[in-house]
């Protein structure tokens, strides 16, 4: 079934709402499977809200100089949580900027 695209509202600082849905339902490290069906193991940086939808911000383990992934984190069928990739440019970029003003912004008020 494919998504259907939606119109993305850009979003502020002052709208992330941070959470731990993923955190308390898998702890700390997420496996996800590659293009060749490998197990990669990755670390949960930080999850967040925007809005009704959720983003979870990892990093694969190994090696260790690698850049944070962005996921969208959505509800399967089967009621468990997944990890969905943002193909919306402009949900990607926005979504990213927040995690960077997050991460880095000394007047960040998280």
């Amino acid at each position: 079934m494919k998504r259907q695209q939606e119109a993305f509202f850009l979003f502020t600082l002052k709208d992330v709402k941070l959470i731990s849905q993923l955190r308390s339902t898998y702890g700390d490290d997420i496996i996800l499977y590659d293009d060749n069906e490998q197990s990669v193991v990755y670390k949960l940086l930080t999850e967040f809200q925007l809005g009704d939808q959720g983003y979870a911000v990892v990093k694969q383990d190994q090696p260790v100089i690698g850049e944070p992934e962005v996921f969208r984190v959505t509800t399967g069928p089967d009621g468990e949580l997944e990890l969905e990739t943002i193909d919306d440019d402009d949900e990607w970029e926005n979504v990213t900027e927040l995690y960077d003003e997050m991460t880095f912004s000394e007047d960040s008020a998280l």
